[in-house]
């Protein structure tokens, strides 16, 4: 039996198509626990951040990502190790052990004590000032500049790079590009939190951040904690599909970031940070 689990199983499903039955194996897309923990830079002492539901797969990236935004670390170096492991009785891995760096102790009060399902992300935040607290990099004023004809082909893009999503229907994606509309770095997962995690993650783990010429697009909806987290990553331009909420759009606001709904190809909303988007 493989050590990991797969990102989407086959299912047997009874497909109904004009009044006619006919069983089919369906593509499901996977959604397990993840456990994260945390330990100083002796590794001696563990204690569990929080588990959330998860897509398997870029599991270190997710870990790293959601430190990274919740303002835990700072930069790669805060990072002694990130290693995937399977928890005893359980044959597939499931969770992710954090070590910091010397100096760097972890906080037993940072440890969430809920399930965060996938589709909620970082709860409990109550103000805009809050978030604030926690510190960004400088955007770059009106900077990076995107022309519309490349950001309206953006979600075609995407989603022709999205593997798992082809084969399931079932995953949320989040995808970096620069200011020419390259693709740099994509992710999936069942959550859309999640799925932003593990971009922001993967551009912690290489040392690639804040991603100051580059553009978020996002499969779903444009809520307050996809903005806090692409702010984080001192992300200038935030996109998606579907709508931003009057928190997020504050945010972007106060923050001058530039923050685009409904893409389609042909139309959009320019809701914040008009500037950046050139005719």
């Amino acid at each position: 039996m493989s050590g990991r689990l797969p990102p989407a199983e086959s299912w047997p499903v009874c497909h109904v198509s004009g009044g006619v039955r006919q069983e089919l194996p369906d593509p499901v897309v996977v959604e397990e626990p993840l456990e994260i923990r945390l330990s100083g830079a002796n590794g001696s002492e563990t204690f569990p951040l929080t588990v959330t539901m998860r897509t398997p797969g870029c599991d270190a990236e997710l870990a790293a990502g959601l430190l990274y935004t919740e303002g835990i670390v700072e930069k790669r170096d805060d990072l002694a190790e990130v290693r995937q492991a399977a928890p005893p009785g359980r044959p597939f891995e499931s969770r992710v052990e954090v070590r910091l760096r010397e100096g760097l102790a972890p906080d037993p009060a940072q440890g969430r004590t809920f399930v965060a399902s996938a589709a909620c992300g970082v709860c409990g935040k109550s103000s805009i000032d809050a978030i604030f607290v926690t510190g960004f990099p400088a955007l770059p004023p009106d900077a990076p500049r995107i022309a519309r004809s490349v950001l309206e082909e953006l979600p075609q893009r995407m989603e022709a790079a999205q593997d798992v999503f082809a084969r399931t229907g079932g995953l949320h994606a989040a995808a970096l590009f620069d200011p020419s509309g390259e693709l740099l770095v994509l992710r999936e997962d069942v959550g859309r939190h999640n799925a932003v995690d593990k971009v922001i993650g993967a551009l912690l783990l290489e040392g690639r951040l804040p991603a100051s010429e580059s553009v978020l697009l996002v499969s779903g909806r444009a809520g307050f904690e996809i903005a806090q987290k692409a702010l984080r990553a001192g992300i200038p331009v935030l996109a998606a599909v579907g709508a931003p909420s009057t928190l997020s759009l504050r945010l972007a606001g106060r923050a001058g970031m530039t923050l685009v709904g409904f893409l389609r190809p042909g139309r959009f909303n320019l809701y914040t940070g008009a500037p950046r988007i050139r005719d």
